[in-house]
């Protein structure tokens, strides 16, 4: 048993990575449960991955419709459009061909972790990255993150991982956010962090796109989600965290 305050120090004192310790010899899949955490937790990696002409494939796993449920200028089918509309500009701002983004479109808060609907999801990953001969890792949530998608993303990156024989990297998001004290069952592993300095003003950009989820959009929920100034502060750093699953 460790503490998140053990886990913390060791995150900051990981060894720098270069793209082939994170990714190995070829690409990446990222795989984000909403829209919005493939540029917190991993937009420095995919602006170098394509500055490096190596570019992942980024599939959002959720469609993040469930962030403003009493909104009545946002009901679920707007937010929900809204929500790729940004995604697709994130990506773009971290130079990413849209054809590199997918939207397996499960529900927020409710994505599956088992069942005929997790099966179907891994099914879906697995094709995408078979279809992608360069593709030699999946990069998902760390699966302590506490939040249902994110723990669900975990589990079907380790399916996914298993199943096309990919390399499975961990990337911690609401994990910075834990009180020191929380107890997690298990000791610190081993990773990397990405030196993205160069990339790091693209970054602030695609984070910037998910407009909906700053608050200033949506006013019409005052308790719908908006992303804390205290995760905002982690990631506004030249390095992110990448961690072997």
């Amino acid at each position: 048993m460790s503490s998140a305050r053990e886990f913390h120090e060791a995150w900051r004192g990981l060894p720098l990575g270069g793209l082939d310790e994170i990714a190995g010899g070829g690409t990446c899949l990222v795989l984000a449960p909403h829209p919005d955490d493939e540029s917190l937790g991993c937009g420095g990696l995919i602006a170098a991955c394509v500055a490096a002409g190596r570019p992942p494939l980024v599939a959002v796993l959720t469609d993040g419709a469930g962030s403003h449920p009493r909104s009545r200028a946002f009901p679920p089918e707007r937010l929900r459009t809204v929500r790729a509309q940004e995604a697709r500009q994130a990506v773009a701002a971290l130079g990413l061909a849209e054809d590199r983004l997918a939207f397996l479109g499960e529900p927020d808060t409710a994505a599956p972790h088992g069942g005929p609907a997790f099966d179907a999801v891994v099914s879906k990953l697995v094709a995408l990255v078979e279809g992608e001969a360069a593709c030699t890792a999946i990069v998902a949530p760390w699966r302590h993150d506490p939040h249902c998608d994110h723990e669900a993303a975990s589990v079907i990156a380790a399916a996914v991982a298993e199943r096309a024989r990919l390399r499975h990297i961990a990337y911690p998001i609401w994990g910075w956010t834990l009180p020191d004290g929380t107890a997690i069952p298990e000791a610190p592993g081993t990773g990397w962090r990405l030196q993205i300095t160069p990339f790091l003003p693209a970054k602030q950009s695609a984070i910037r796109a998910h407009q909906s989820q700053f608050g200033g959009m949506i006013d019409d929920d005052p308790a719908g989600f908006r992303l804390p100034s205290a995760l905002l502060a982690c990631f506004d750093s030249p390095y992110e965290t990448f961690l072997l699953a």
